[in-house]
């Protein structure tokens, strides 16, 4: 067997591998069901919002917060901003707003999104009255341009999230915001607003597709992920967690997976919804995307040191410690598959250049069909997905444009791979450092 059928024969059993993996997720995407609500009045509710130069959003979201869920604790995290955001907060807390500024400041501030969550919650802490029930103290996390749907304490409060006592903590479906904007980037060229538009749909389609689907699954494997933006969290399990470090949120980029890892550790389960979500801005710039999605693929990589503290524990079966392994492999896995799938390609076209009339044999005696094997169920994959999300998610998508945006998704996914190369490059030299990314408003 020659080098190139070794290669290609190799990417295509990894990709007959990941599309019985989409298989099996797939199943449990169109079999899940709407949770039934609860009864929020038994709990007390807080949602913490983290902010660093967010003047341009800030009083829109605790003005939408306030009258959406007026029973609420607003608290907001000013990380050393430089702007006006803690005026903004002041003047809505003396305006009858019940909203709590917990500031932070330079050296003790922008060290992370874990520390300023964690401000919030020993804030918290101090100003709850003696005798408060912890398991009916409910913290949420919100980002400054979140937007959590109207029936979000009522899904928080049914039986399959914390009406149910071994929850501690809850992550809600992601939606993008500006999913349908016509025009993103006004003044600009139509290509550039379409290249826009069609960024903006497809976070919208991963989180609701994929990343929707492994959640779903994680809930029978007990291994659900809680995210940065819509994760609830019971605070007798933040104080559980907390009883290891002084702290729930920990020090990596990814510091809601890690709470979600410890959450676990701590013998508590998380759920997953998407009968509640929250809705946040979808990023249109390309390069933002990228550092975006570095920063959480190294914050996935430096999690991996649970991985012996999760194979001792007998809080995560071998089917829930498979599929926590697999995930935080992922990014390993791609810095290895970047180089792995493309080299059937280097080998193909060296083989051509070199070898014509090989290349021409291997063609006619099989190679041909291996090859649009391997293509096919390498855009399969991702393709599915754009049809399934027009029948779970968005009805008013035509089928050929729900065709299409499977399709620009496998293009998509290709940057999962270089996101991977450039994460463990900077894991290697040590840096921790990672731009805030500007809102849409703001700009």
């Amino acid at each position: 067997m020659s080098l190139l059928d070794l290669s290609v024969c190799l990417s295509f059993i990894l990709g007959v591998g990941f599309l019985g993996y989409v298989g099996v997720i797939v199943t449990g995407f169109l079999r899940a069901r709407p949770d039934a609500p609860g009864d929020p009045s038994g709990y007390q509710w807080h949602f913490v919002v983290p902010c660093r130069d967010e003047e341009a959003v800030i009083g829109l979201t605790l003005d939408h917060l306030h009258r959406r869920f007026p029973t609420a604790h607003l608290w907001v995290v000013d990380d050393h901003s430089t702007d006006r955001t803690a005026e903004v907060v002041l003047a809505l807390a003396v305006a009858g707003l019940p909203v709590h500024l917990v500031r932070r400041r330079l050296p003790h501030a922008r060290t992370g999104k874990g520390d300023a969550l964690n401000a919030a919650y020993h804030a918290l802490e101090e100003w709850l009255p003696a005798g408060a029930d912890p398991d009916r103290v409910v913290l949420t996390v919100v980002d400054a341009d979140g937007r959590p749907s109207p029936n979000l304490l009522h899904v928080l409060a049914g039986p399959a999230s914390f009406g149910d006592p071994a929850i501690g903590a809850v992550q809600v479906e992601v939606r993008m915001s500006n999913r349908a904007v016509a025009s993103p980037l006004p003044g600009r060229s139509r290509v550039a607003n379409a290249r826009a538009r069609l960024l903006a749909r497809l976070q919208d389609l991963e989180f609701r597709g994929p990343i929707s689907a492994m959640q779903i699954t994680r809930r029978r494997t007990g291994t659900v992920n809680v995210g940065g933006n819509g994760q609830a969290n019971r605070l007798s399990a933040l104080r559980a967690v907390a009883a290891e470090t002084g702290s729930p949120w920990g020090q990596a980029l990814l510091e809601d997976f890690e709470l979600g890892l410890r959450m676990m550790l701590a013998g508590r389960r998380n759920g997953y919804t998407t009968t509640a979500w929250v809705e946040q801005e979808a990023l249109w710039s390309v390069r933002q995307l990228l550092t975006q999605r570095v920063r959480w693929a190294q914050g996935s990589m430096q999690c991996a040191r649970y991985l012996p503290r999760i194979w001792s524990s007998r809080e995560f079966s071998a089917l829930g410690f498979l599929e926590v392994g697999y995930f935080m492999a992922q990014p390993w896995l791609q810095v290895v598959g970047m180089f792995a799938y493309l080299l059937p390609i280097g080998v193909f076209g060296y083989h051509s250049w070199a070898y014509p009339e090989f290349t021409a044999d291997f063609l006619a005696h099989g190679g041909a069909l291996l090859i649009g094997l391997y293509l096919l169920i390498g855009i399969a994959e991702f393709a599915v997905w754009g049809p399934l999300y027009r029948r779970r998610c968005e009805r008013d998508i035509g089928r050929g444009p729900a065709l299409g945006y499977g399709l620009a998704l496998a293009v998509y996914a290709f940057g999962t791979y270089l996101v991977a190369v450039r994460a463990f490059w900077r894991l290697v030299r040590g840096e921790q450092s990672w731009h805030k990314t500007a809102r849409t408003a703001a700009r």
